[in-house]
């Protein structure tokens, strides 16, 4: 009997031995995709403050030359009617 415990125990051990280097690895590699995730992330907040710039940007850019644009169009009409009689 004695025999078949120390059989049992040894392929106990094998299994226990093989399942901790099958949990180092997945670890190591879980290790690996967050820090890919975490570059992954801060490459796409860098690419939405820079969306976020350049839309602030153009508003500020076209909002005088939409207001310069309805001038425009006030002073073309006046002149138009002033013409007109």
């Amino acid at each position: 009997m004695v025999d078949w415990a120390q059989i049992l125990v040894i392929i106990l051990s094998i299994f226990l031995a093989v399942f901790l280097l099958l949990a180092i690895v997945l670890a190591v590699m879980l290790i690996r995709i967050t820090r890919q995730i975490k570059t992954v992330t801060h490459s796409a907040m860098r690419t939405v403050e820079h969306m976020e710039t350049a839309a602030a940007g153009f508003s500020k850019f076209s909002s005088p030359l939409f207001v310069a644009g309805l001038i425009k169009k006030v002073l073309r009409n006046r002149k138009n009617n002033k013409k007109d009689k």
